[in-house]
């Protein structure tokens, strides 16, 4: 257990900031769940819309790392173009 105020307050900071972070990684994991389950190109490309915007915001926020977002753009975008 943290003995210093300043420790004590860090600690409630990690806590509200990890549970931000999780909320934000589950909704871009539906994201993407929401992609890769398209049926047609229409539908996929409307959804990759949406996933590459988050992607874009998580990576500037450092809740996950740029290059991370980038991968997870080209993979998606390669799966979109794929489709018939």
């Amino acid at each position: 257990m943290p003995q210093h105020k300043s420790a004590v307050k860090r600690v409630r900071q990690y806590a509200s900031r990890a549970e931000g972070n999780k909320n934000r990684l589950s909704k871009l994991k539906t994201l993407v769940k929401k992609v890769r389950s398209s049926k047609t190109k229409e539908e996929a490309s409307l959804a990759l819309k949406n996933a590459v915007k988050y992607l874009d915001q998580l990576g500037a926020k450092g809740t996950i790392h740029k290059n991370n977002a980038s991968n997870q753009k080209s993979r998606l975008t390669k799966f979109v173009n794929k489709i018939k």
